[in-house]
């Protein structure tokens, strides 16, 4: 059998446009690409090609494209394409590639919109020896500079929350060294179980002098929970096919079904370690996450900062097509939502596109809406398992 290599890019939070049921979300009207697409920065021509814009229910995002001169639909894409819908009832990292990896999840994570409680905070605070700050929903960035110097004064651990199911733990890169904060995250994860089984505990170091210059560094670190049931992952591996994450993929699934595993430190990183492992011998895929869509400017309102990533993984993206071999495919997809232009920071319940290439598949073919995440999955395994051919 001829090697087949499958490169799957997750563009995190890169929504199209609100599900039917945003509102109960709090995300009623919420559209990410729309939201760029707006800035007037946004260029994209080789996602365009491969059918973005004919994508089922962007024909919003199309006209301010166009609006701005540049021309985004032809008469026919170079790829295949579709609109998934979230099957999960989440709109957050974890259950969304959860369910790109065929895992639904029929129960929301818990989130804690008051904060921890002392059955949490006060077995965390035994197991680490430090007092708790903050203890609340905040801003990631906005956190560390209210507490930063607070933290390094006492020592006690920077603790907050969001609107997504995550317990995460800041801390000051002198006070805390990093390998230290991972040991209080794993103690965390231990006791985050039952009702309160949060999605991801993260680690948060930051540095920097004072709040005017605080800043979070590269070396986050997520502890998920265990995925509950088998996944994509899980089955290729065991079949004896290469598995390869690239970026958070290792923290999402807590290492499971990965065959292989490439941190990264951005989207610049994620990208060249990407195209160094198309460079490999390998059977089987590479599971890619582009994190700063969703960390650096999503989360952050950032519009035309998330316009300009998306057009350097464009960039990105014209040269790898290229250099794809005869029987390569790439699929690209998101997770979810992060429409940079509502007052929320938070992510957003959106559908997310797919778009699929290579030299087996077929042009111009639109596959319309699915109505889950875990259609991704259905489509390699069917392609690794049951069929030859595309």
């Amino acid at each position: 059998m001829k090697a087949k290599r499958i490169f799957l890019i997750v563009l995190d939070s890169f929504g199209i446009g609100a599900m039917p049921d945003a509102a109960a979300f709090g995300d009623e009207g919420s559209n990410t690409l729309a939201a760029v697409a707006g800035t007037g920065r946004l260029h994209v021509p080789n996602m365009a090609k491969l059918g973005l814009f004919h994508i089922d229910g962007t024909e919003a995002a199309a006209r301010l494209m166009e609006d701005f001169g540049e021309k985004v639909r032809m008469d026919r894409a170079d790829g295949t394409y579709a609109r998934l819908a979230e099957a999960s009832k989440g709109k957050d990292t974890t259950t969304g590639h959860w369910e790109i990896a065929g895992l639904v999840s029929e129960k929301p994570m818990p989130v804690f919109p008051d904060g921890f409680p002392p059955e949490v905070i006060e077995p965390f605070m035994k197991a680490t020896g430090r007092g708790v700050l903050c203890n609340r929903p905040y801003s990631g960035t906005q956190v560390i500079r209210d507490y930063g110097v607070e933290h390094m004064e006492t020592g006690n651990l920077i603790v907050y929350t969001s609107a997504d199911s995550v317990f995460q733990i800041a801390a000051h890169e002198s006070v805390v060294p990093p390998e230290t904060l991972y040991e209080y995250c794993k103690e965390a994860r231990k006791i985050l179980t039952g009702p309160y089984a949060v999605g991801r505990v993260i680690a948060r170091p930051f540095e920097g002098t004072s709040p005017k210059n605080f800043r979070r560094t590269s070396r986050r670190h997520d502890f998920s929970l265990r995925p509950p049931g088998e996944t994509m992952l899980d089955l290729l591996s065991v079949y004896g096919l290469d598995v390869i994450g690239v970026g958070k993929i290792s923290d999402i699934f807590a290492g499971r079904g990965l065959t292989q595993s490439f941190r990264t430190t951005d989207n610049i990183d994620g990208m060249d370690k990407t195209s160094m492992i198309a460079r490999m011998d390998f059977t089987g895929l590479c599971f890619v996450n582009l994190v700063d869509f969703d960390m650096l400017y999503g989360h952050r309102n950032d519009a035309a900062g998330y316009a300009d990533a998306l057009s350097a993984f464009d960039w990105w993206l014209g040269g790898f097509i290229t250099r794809m071999r005869k029987d390569d495919i790439l699929m690209i997809t998101a997770d979810h939502g992060c429409d940079p232009s509502t007052p929320s920071t938070d992510h957003s319940r959106e559908y997310v596109p797919l778009l699929i290439c290579g030299d087996r598949i077929e042009k111009g073919r639109n596959l319309g809406t699915w109505s889950s995440f875990a259609a991704v999955s259905e489509i390699i395994l069917n392609y690794f398992f049951r069929r030859n051919e595309w």
